[in-house]
């Protein structure tokens, strides 16, 4: 067991709007030269880690943040020192960075590094920096085949969408998620698919999704998928997702929902109770949302949102 102190640190992702995110490089003299970053730096006494933040980015690159928002937390042991990372989005500023430390600055595009190498802690967050903002779970179950499927085939981005229809045998799962894989894989987008990991042997998809029952009896993750997700609903459950190197979590629900009319939701201060001071992995918040409630699930932590009834209604007529 590592034993060393551990030194809490913030780093900041400059966000531009297409999801582009800097990066920058560690200059001469400090451990790892001419490695790429994360903007940041060591959290002062006395400071908030959003406090950190702004000044660590104002010292070393000119700007003066306006709009950030927590992301992720990793703790990484380096040979030199051991770090707990505080991750943020950085949405706006004041200022073009400018390098105040002889480093250099490059905008990429989220899978398509142009810049090595990389400083190791930061493997995980690259791969974050790939979800989307909007998880699509579907809801054949209620508003049936056709409708899903035809406001589906209407979308015009690369959606990701969460097959999830506890209703159907394996058979008629396998029947719908050919159909919906059809779609989603035509249009660039993901298909992720709630059940067994063992069903989906050799089927169109990109990610398997455990529902909480699967997620605690695991004990490592699930090979053969590019993309594991989970359901959570704690703490506990969102480090055991963590622990097992998953690649986001849905958590919730946030707010009352249809499905869950006993169960009181967490809120949003529930919700930001759960992640802070950063979650151990990408959140999607769940939960009576849309993505409409994007904003407010970032200040709370959250990656994004997932929603279910919202991704498949018919977009309001303009006036």
């Amino acid at each position: 067991m590592d034993t060393r102190k551990i030194i809490p640190v913030v780093a900041g992702a400059l966000m531009q709007a297409d999801g582009h995110f800097m990066l920058g490089s560690r200059p001469a003299g400090k451990p790892y030269p001419g490695y790429w970053e994360f903007p940041g730096g060591k959290v002062e006494a006395g400071e908030s880690p959003y406090q950190a933040l702004v000044r660590e980015l104002q010292e070393e690159m000119g700007i003066t943040v306006t709009r950030a928002t927590p992301w992720l937390r990793r703790v990484h042991h380096y040979e030199h020192a051991s770090v707990e990372l505080l991750f943020y989005r950085v949405w706006a500023w004041d200022g073009e960075p400018q390098p105040h430390e002889g480093q250099s600055f490059a905008w990429q595009e989220p899978g398509q590094l142009s810049v090595q190498p990389m400083l190791p802690a930061n493997a995980p967050i690259l791969r974050a920096l790939q979800l989307p903002d909007v998880l699509h779970i579907s809801c054949v179950h209620e508003l049936g085949r056709d409708a899903v499927l035809e406001a589906l085939a209407q979308r015009d981005d690369e959606p990701w969408v969460i097959v999830r229809e506890p209703q159907l045998d394996r058979e008629q799962l396998a029947a719908l998620v050919g159909e919906i894989s059809q779609i989603v894989h035509a249009r660039g987008g993901k298909l992720i698919v709630n059940a067994d990991p063992a069903w989906l042997k050799g089927w169109p998809v990109d990610g398997v999704q455990l529902n909480g029952t699967r997620l605690a009896a695991l004990q490592e993750r699930p090979a053969h998928f590019t993309w594991v997700g989970a359901s959570c609903h704690s703490r506990a459950e969102l480090e055991r997702a963590a622990e097992l190197e998953l690649d986001y979590a849905l958590l919730g629900h946030v707010l009352a929902t249809a499905s869950h009319p006993a169960q009181a939701p967490l809120g949003w201060d529930g919700l930001a109770a759960l992640t802070a001071p950063a979650a151990p992995l990408p959140v999607f918040a769940i939960g009576g949302l849309s993505a409409a409630n994007l904003d407010e699930a970032r200040r709370c932590g959250a990656h994004g949102v997932a929603q279910m009834r919202a991704a498949w209604q018919p977009e309001p007529a303009s006036t």
